[in-house]
């Protein structure tokens, strides 16, 4: 998401000052940060003298944050938090990218004012981010897109290299999402920016749908082979940390008071497949 974003705000004309831990950026002035170094982050910070911080960092390996809770703490909260103060500071104004996994998945199409209730270490620690920002908290899920220069690969992408080279791969049938492409994100995320909404806004894509769907809609755009993606049972996999069932997001909120809005999965895809094809 945060290339993204870079890549996109240059496109406008924006300044960009791209953060990282540890690959570079190629869009915008790469600038090294620690999250877990607070005072680093409050002279970064107060040097730039930023008019919008996006805070997209995080540790956002679900499982890693439940068997290293003291380190998603210090990363996820203490970092939120060094950001948020450094933000006041500054009088930049700050959009907290947070996500579907402060829900327990129960029953799905979360609003943005319906109560939390994490199941996952990781969901917990992005939620006791969330109380740190005074601007505004853009909840996503499941963000996919073209590859970023740092190379990291998300659902979309592992799944279409995969059935290009004949793997099978097997997919969830019982968890459903709200996937996102990370060019429609990046827009409405600078439009909340540029108009200094705050609150919480749900900015994910609009179609709720499995995971299973989601990847057999996805081979099916690319002309790639369905037969190869096996069903699955989320109880079959190993995983050290719980996921909520439906986690899927409303975003009504959104596609009324922004003027970029949430794509319904067939454009999405078909964005996708453009994108793909010039990369």
């Amino acid at each position: 998401m945060g290339s993204k974003l870079a890549e996109v705000a240059l496109a406008r004309g924006n300044q960009v000052f791209s953060g990282y831990a540890h690959n570079e950026p190629q869009c915008g002035r790469a600038i090294r940060f620690d999250l877990m170094d607070e005072r680093g982050i409050y002279d970064l910070v107060d040097r730039l003298r930023p008019d919008v911080i996006i805070h997209s960092a995080a540790l956002t390996d679900v499982d890693r944050c439940e068997r290293e809770r003291e380190l998603a703490y210090k990363m996820n909260v203490e970092g939120s938090r060094a950001i948020a103060k450094a933000a006041e500071k500054a009088g930049a104004f700050l959009v907290y990218i947070s996500t579907d996994y402060v829900f327990d998945g129960e029953r799905g199409s979360y609003r943005e004012d319906e109560k939390t209730n994490p199941v996952s270490y990781y969901g917990q620690s992005k939620l006791l981010g969330e109380e740190f920002c005074r601007g505004c908290i853009a909840r996503t899920c499941v963000i996919y897109g073209s590859r970023p220069a740092s190379g990291k690969v998300n659902f979309a992408l592992w799944l279409i290299e995969s059935l290009k080279s004949g793997k099978q791969v097997r997919v969830v049938t019982d968890q459903f999402i709200t996937p996102t492409l990370n060019t429609n994100l990046a827009k409405m995320v600078l439009e909340a920016a540029d108009r200094r909404l705050s609150g919480v806004y749900h900015l994910a894509g609009a179609t709720r749908i499995s995971r299973y769907d989601f990847a057999r809609e996805v081979a099916r755009v690319f002309d790639l082979d369905s037969d190869l993606i096996i069903p699955s049972r989320m109880a079959d996999l190993k995983w050290d940390a719980k996921r909520p069932k439906d986690s899927s997001l409303d975003t009504s909120k959104a596609a009324r008071e922004l003027m970029e809005k949430p794509y319904v999965l067939e454009k999405a895809l078909g964005a996708l497949k453009a994108d793909v094809g010039t990369n």
